[in-house]
């Protein structure tokens, strides 16, 4: 298995970042689009259709959705805010999980979460690649939940007792969501200190990073309550020893939209 994961990682690795980061305008959001697109085909299947003609078809829904926006960009407002207070209720739903599973235990309502997961991640990324610093923004919103995880892990690892969401992933703790969110926030303060952020500027990164960071954590319970509902361990074997293209992203799909909302909202891009 270890064998397995190193070689996808060392095959998968160049062409990720090659397209997060040397791409731009139409071909960056192709791009990301493909991706969006095969998590939604995954994302079928979790919802409930387990034919293929019926995931390709909703693959494609994503795919035909994404291309409408690049479009009319004016939408971009409305995807963010409607992604934000998904990730709201996503909260409630995993903290009240099982009993929380009969308001969205349907397929139809199940398809129309997954809108509300893909759709707004893609439309974070590219707004990114149109703001000043583009790529430094992606790698930023990656960096801090790449480092959520790692903290999370070695400090779950280390002292981890209280269970975080034991009916939705009974390995996460609220020692590890701690460390993890520790983590996260030592880096920005490094980063804000190597800027000359002070006082409010340097107290709002922090706040930020730190609504960033618990939503991505929403965003990985999110995904683990939907695979536990279902009956399923990974989302697919698209990538050998990784599992799925969403069990590789569910983190970004929640922490991505919020970020562009708080980035939006701090006058650093235009919508």
């Amino acid at each position: 298995m270890l064998k397995q994961r190193v070689i996808t990682a060392l095959v998968l690795l160049p062409i990720a970042l090659a397209g997060f980061f040397l791409l731009d305008g139409g071909a960056f959001a192709l791009f990301i689009g493909a991706v969006v697109s095969l998590g939604g085909w995954e994302w079928a299947r979790l919802a409930g259709l387990s034919g293929q003609p019926s995931r390709i078809a909703y693959g494609l829904l994503v795919a035909a959705l994404i291309y409408g926006l690049y479009l009319v960009p004016t939408l971009a407002p409305l995807v963010l805010v409607l992604g934000v207070l998904w990730w709201g209720a996503a909260t409630v739903l995993v903290l009240g999980y099982p009993e929380t599973s009969r308001y969205w235990g349907g397929t139809p309502s199940k398809l129309v979460i997954g809108l509300l997961i893909l759709l707004p991640a893609w439309q974070g990324l590219v707004l990114f690649k149109q703001w000043p610093l583009a790529n430094w923004l992606i790698l930023a919103v990656m960096v801090l939940v790449w480092a959520a995880d790692i903290g999370a892990y070695f400090s779950g690892k280390a002292f981890g007792k209280r269970k975080l969401a034991p009916q939705v992933s009974p390995g996460k703790s609220w020692e590890g969501l701690v460390g993890g969110l520790l983590a996260s926030l030592l880096i920005t303060l490094g980063v804000g200190l190597y800027r000359g952020w002070v006082g409010s500027e340097l107290f709002l990164a922090l706040a930020g990073a730190a609504l960033v960071v618990l939503v991505s954590v929403v965003g990985d319970l999110t995904e683990s309550m939907f695979k536990r509902q279902s009956g399923i361990k990974d989302s697919s074997n698209l990538l050998p020893g990784h599992g799925g293209v969403l069990d590789r992203i569910d983190s970004l799909t929640a922490a991505i939209p919020l970020f562009a909302a708080l980035l939006w909202a701090a006058g650093w891009g235009a919508l």
